[in-house]
This record gives structure tokens, sequence and C-alpha cells, in this order.
């Protein structure tokens, strides 16, 4: 090893703290022998009985320690926050960043040479791995994989998308409550994150995009053996990296992220994503704004038919070749000499990889779409950006002027969009405000609006609706969500009014209120900020310092790194 190990600021020096760190750690057990003269790595856990998606990570902790005690490193094993959005109220995002700074402070704090981030769902990922770009020490990334395919009937189910479908045929009447009630016990069958491409699975496969993780690991169902043995191998390989001092911000490059933003168009992936990978580059000092993400969807093909925007699931995803085989279809348009934490590059990585079920990846002859599955929109009602999933919208709906339905908020919403007396048609455009990173606090996934009862009994299985908040990547629609600025804020969100003229124009990514400087005017003279909802603690710091949608959601004074090292030999 050619540069001294940071653990060996705290065992390998002389005097009394020296002295009495290692007579704590042979506390535990262990001796001098075991710990001495080796790379200290730490497994951060998200493990929590609260989160079936994190449930079996405490098993893929030892296959990760096996591989390190295997490399003649030294495993400690400790526990951050874990986050469960199924659970969590009012969203999982709403703590990101608190989770962020669990897992960054962790590493500052203790004597770690090298970390293994064991992640899940889908906000357990991004805020470890920003964590860890902040605190930039050699890490490398071991997501939990997707639960098992659902089935019903002779149905195969994914979580969430088909809980959406399902649930519009329980409310248009077209399937019973006893049938809800089989669906419930079929849908997610084993642990392991949704098996659609939905957040959770979008951010495994970014994590591996970027080369964070082993190739061909985003797809692993999380039963399957073969994910105890990519966490045996990450043991192995983390002890490399630290050999080599390659470090999170060594492969965060702008290289990296437009190779991420690449693989999201062509997985048709999740909207949240975004949000995410312009946090990364934050923490990294990249500089990443939602014109590339637009600029690269345009020339990107969609090849991977997976639920939401498909028929198939992760599973068969896996099987069919994983990630490797798409990004080996779209190799030219790939930076293939980016790093990655495998200790080669891209190119390498994916060298060879084939598709072998052409029916969910299809190849970059023949795509399930020419150009990539997310556009950005500026308009006057998005100054700042939104983001649209453009396929898993009714393409009829792409272009399109209707007049607003508003609802001030979710609770609005509920209580009103199945009220039969609600005028509402095909052609009217439900918008959604009060739901953004400030308002509620945390953006949750409000953005899937549901489609009003008496429209579904009709026929209608899309409308455009739109607001500041996020979606589940397990949904679906002609749905324009991260409106910013969000109306909480003053953005023009906030002076839409029931009657008002909206228009959507896809092709000239181009979103509009079509109503007059004069009018708006006078409604932003009017306009009050809603009162605030939290006065103390976590939540306070959140509204405080959270940055709006198209800036990743972060905390400012979290942008950058920390100077892990030097910190440390203040204290010492």
């Amino acid at each position: 090893m050619n540069h001294r190990l940071r653990s060996a600021e705290w065992f390998e020096r002389e005097g009394l703290d020296a002295f009495l760190h290692r007579s704590w750690l042979k506390a535990e057990g262990v001796t001098d022998e075991a710990f001495r003269g080796r790379p200290v790595i730490g497994i951060c856990n998200s493990w929590s009985e609260l989160v079936n998606c994190n449930v079996h990570l405490r098993a893929l902790a030892e296959s990760v320690k096996r591989g390190v005690l295997q490399a003649g490193g030294f495993p400690l094993e400790f526990p951050v926050m874990s986050l469960g959005e199924s659970l969590m109220k009012p969203t999982t995002m709403l703590y990101r960043n608190l989770m962020a700074m669990d897992v960054e402070e962790s590493i500052r704090a203790y004597p770690l040479d090298g970390v293994v981030l064991l992640t899940g769902c889908d906000k357990t990922n991004p805020a470890s791995i920003m964590g860890a770009a902040s605190a930039n020490i050699p890490s490398i990334v071991v997501t939990g994989g997707p639960m098992l395919n659902g089935h019903w009937r002779g149905q195969e189910l994914g979580s969430c998308s088909d809980c959406w479908h399902f649930h519009e045929e329980l409310r248009a009447g077209r399937i019973s409550d006893a049938e809800w009630t089989e669906i419930e016990g079929s849908m997610s069958r084993s642990h392991g994150h949704c098996q659609t491409m939905g957040t959770a699975s979008t951010m495994a496969c970014m994590t591996e995009a970027l080369g964070l993780t082993l190739p061909g690991g985003a797809a692993i169902p999380a039963v399957d053996s073969r994910r105890s043995g990519l966490a045996e191998r990450a043991g192995r390989q983390i002890v490399e990296l630290v050999e080599q001092d390659l470090k999170p911000g060594d492969i965060l490059t702008e290289e990296a992220f437009d190779n991420a933003i690449r693989v999201l168009h062509a997985i048709s992936g999740s909207t949240n994503a975004v949000i995410h990978l312009i946090a990364y580059a934050g923490r990294v000092g990249v500089d990443l704004t939602l014109d590339r993400f637009d600029e690269l969807s345009r020339s990107t093909p969609w090849l991977v038919n997976i639920k939401p925007s498909g028929e198939r699931l992760m599973e068969d995803f896996y099987y069919a070749g994983g990630l490797p085989a798409v990004m080996a279809q779209i190799a030219e348009l790939l930076h293939l000499d980016a790093r990655t934490v495998s200790g080669r590059s891209v190119g390498e990585n994916i060298a060879g990889a084939e598709i072998v079920n052409p029916d969910v990846i299809a190849t970059a002859a023949e795509p399930l779409q020419a150009h990539g599955s997310l556009v950005v929109l500026t308009g006057s009602l998005c100054p700042d950006g939104a983001v649209l999933k453009i396929s898993a919208a009714d393409s009829k709906l792409l272009r399109h002027e209707g007049t607003a339905i508003v609802f001030e908020d979710v609770h609005d919403l509920a209580a009103r969009v199945d009220d039969p007396a609600l005028e509402v048609d095909a052609d009217s455009v439900m918008v959604l405000r009060n739901a953004g990173p400030v308002a509620v606090p945390g953006m949750p996934e409000w953005g899937h609006l549901p489609i009003p009862a008496k429209l579904l009994k009709q026929g209608v299985t899309d409308l455009v609706r739109i607001s500041d908040a996020r979606m589940s990547g397990t949904s679906y629609g002609a749905v324009v969500l991260h409106v910013a600025p969000e109306s909480a804020v003053g953005g023009p969100l906030a002076l839409v009014r029931d009657g008002d003229r909206i228009r959507l124009d896809v092709d000239a990514r181009s979103l509009d209120l079509l109503v007059d400087d004069a009018e708006l005017a006078r409604r932003r003279a009017d306009w009050t900020p809603p009162s605030r909802k939290d006065e103390r603690g976590y939540r306070r710091l959140y509204v405080e310092h959270v940055l709006q949608a198209n800036q990743g959601c972060d905390f400012g004074f979290l942008c950058g790194r920390s100077r892990v090292v030097a910190d440390t030999l203040t204290y010492l």
C-alpha cells in the first residue's frame, strides 16, 4: 500500500489515545492480529424491519464480511437511518438529507479506510451515496435487489404500478373488494424493493451506470443466491479500492453522470432519478442541470420493456441480460473509459454483454422508441423546469390545451376528486399545488393524481395532471411533476385558478399558463405564502435550507465534500 491508512491515526500511534482506541476495540473480543495493519472496512447497513426492501440486508452484511476477510481487511458493521417509502409519512424524501448526514458523519467520525453501503428502498440508496460522496473515502454500493414477480390469476403483478391500476378498477366498480384483497396478498411475495422500474430499481441501475457497484448487480433478485455472491465480491473489492485509494470523487465525473443519464432514458427510469442525480452532482462539484437530461434524451433510445412503461418486471430484466446488456446496446453513446469500482472501465465492464430475451430488452437497431422517455419542460407555469415521463403517458395528451381544475393540497384533492358534482371532463387539466419540498414539507409522491371516478366509469384512462410534487417511479400517466419554483415559495403554480387555460406541448418542451401578465400581477399582489407546519427540529431545518427540485432538493450547506482526514487529525 502506497499510502498510510486512515485507521492508523486511531490504532497505530503511540500514547494514551491509541491505547484507549485499541483497548475499546479489544473489548469486543478481537485481537491485535484482527485489525492492526489491516484496512478497516465499514459496512454501512440500512437494515430495518420497518422497511421490507431492506429487511434482508443483515444477511447480506455477512456476505460482505466474508469478502473483506478474504482480502485481508477488518470489517465492522454499523447502522444508519433506514427509509421505507411504504410506511414513512409524509414521505421518505423529507428524510433523505437527514440519512445522508447520518452516513457522512458516521464515516467522518469513525476509523474507516473504506465503506460498503448496503441499500435497498429508493431513498436509502441516494442518501447513502450522497453521504459517501461528501465524505469521499473509498466506497462501493451493494443494493438489495428487487422482489420476485407478483402473480394473480395468471397475471404478473408489479408493485406498485398494478396497485394504481387495480385501485382504479376498484373505484370504477370493475373488480370486487374480495378480488382487491386477493391482489394485496399476491403482489409483493418476497423481500426486496419494487420489481417494476420504479425509483428503487432505477436508482440501482443509476448506481451501476455511474460505476459505484459491481457490473450486473442492479437487477439480481433479492432472494437469488447470486446477490450474496455479489456482496462477497464487493467485500473483496473494497479492500482493493482502499489499496488504490479510489474514491467516489474519482468516479463521479461529468462523464459518469452523462452515462447515467443515457441509461436513465434507455431503461425508461423513474422521474425521481433526475432529482437524485442532480443532488449527487452537487456533492462532488459537477454542474448538472435539467437541460442536460433533455439534451441527452433526444439522442438516446428507449430499450427496456418494464412496467410502468412496459409489460415485464425486474426479475425478467435480470434473466434477459440486465443492465450490462442495455449499456452494450448504447455503447457508442457512452464514455467507455469512465472509471468504476470494479477496477475496470465502463467499456471493459460491458464488453461481450448480450441480450438474452429481446422481448424485455430491445436492440438499439429496433428500439421501443428512438428517443428517451423523460422530457424537461419550461414555460410560464414552470420557469425553472418540470419533468414528464412520456413513455408512460397517453400520446394524445402530449400536445394538449385544457381548463384547469385546481386542488389546494392533497386533502382538498381527496375530498373532491370523486365528487359526482366535480366539473371535470377528459379535456380538463388537474392541478395540485402545495405539495413541493417546502410546502408539506418533503415533496411527497402525490403527483399521480387519481382520475376522478366519474371519468373512470366513462372509460377515461389518462388525464393531464400537473403538480409541484413527485410521483412514485411505479406510477404512470400524462403527469407533469417537479414544477419549479413550487407554489409555496411563490412559483406561478400558486397563481392558477379554476377555469384558466393551460397548454402542454411536449415537442416544444413547453408548459404555459394562458393568463395575461396584468391579471397574474393582480393575483400575485393578493397571494400570501402558506403558514409553516413545523417550527422546531429537523423539519424546521429542512424548510429553511432545502433547495428546489431543479437543484436536487439537497440542503445548500451540504453541497460539496467534507475533509475527513484533515478533520480527524484536528480532533485526535
